[in-house]
């Protein structure tokens, strides 16, 4: 089975599919060595940020790829990309994301126009078929974190999941909802956009990843908070060195 093709069964799979994501070739060798991690998937955020940029496209799309190419590069797992918004040219930043060794992507819609978003979606699956990749991608929409003003929480809902929908009959492989974590709204979203079909975040608040399968969730992930973890961990680290204390014993020599 080629990577595109494994990727795409780890969606299809009954079981959840967990992402830890990752932002360089440390990162990315060290969750790729964990058992059980099938697949990798970088996190935007982490990647600017490693790099000295904030984020929201503001790393050159260059050196994000070239970072995307040197993971790829790095590990024998499938690779997804965060292509943010797609920089302007959706396919062609998914057409580059493939060259440089990624099989799947996220893309966000920034709770932008209806129409635009289902046609940017549209261009990143026809630029994976035009690949002979089968490529797959996780639409993410951002009206739930990021309501339009005035627009209520029940109204959110019932935008995400008519975008969602719409994503899916574009080509998306499921649907990426960030900033939900109630379990009563992660059923209405199930049963809205389709059983399997539905993504969330794994952060702080969430409800458990065994919770999540039972809801019907098709897969979670952490985005920022992988690198978010590893620099509380080093923060820690250097806080104990500097009040008196020593490396902790939990620290292992073969992490990497």
């Amino acid at each position: 089975m080629n990577s595109a093709a494994a990727f795409r069964a780890l969606h299809d799979d009954p079981s959840i599919f967990v992402v830890v994501n990752v932002w360089d070739v440390a990162s990315a060798r060290a969750v790729a060595a964990v058992d059980g991690i099938e697949a990798l998937a970088t996190a935007s955020h982490a990647i600017a940020a490693a790099h000295g940029f904030p984020d929201g496209e503001k790393i050159p799309l260059d050196l994000h790829l070239a970072a995307i190419e040197r993971i790829a590069g790095a590990v024998d797992l499938p690779l997804s990309m965060d292509l943010e918004a797609g920089y302007g040219d959706p396919g062609e930043t998914t057409r580059r994301a493939i060259a440089a060794g990624a099989v799947g992507a996220n893309l966000e819609d920034q709770a932008g126009p209806f129409d635009a978003a289902v046609a940017a979606v549209a261009a990143v699956t026809a630029a994976g078929k035009a690949a002979g990749v089968d490529f797959v991608l996780n639409a993410r929409t951002d009206v739930v974190l990021k309501p339009a003003t005035g627009v209520g929480p029940e109204e959110s809902i019932e935008e995400a999941i008519a975008r969602g929908r719409a994503f899916l009959d574009a080509g998306a492989a499921c649907v990426f909802v960030p900033g939900v974590k109630e379990r009563a709204v992660i059923e209405r979203l199930v049963a809205g956009i389709g059983e399997r079909k539905i993504s969330v975040l794994a952060g702080p608040g969430a409800l458990p990843i065994s919770e999540l399968q039972e809801l019907g969730v098709a897969r979670a992930s952490l985005g920022p908070w992988s690198y978010r973890a590893a620099l509380t961990a080093l923060q820690d680290v250097a806080a104990g060195l500097v009040g008196g204390g020593t490396l902790p014993a939990s620290v292992r020599a073969d992490a990497v």
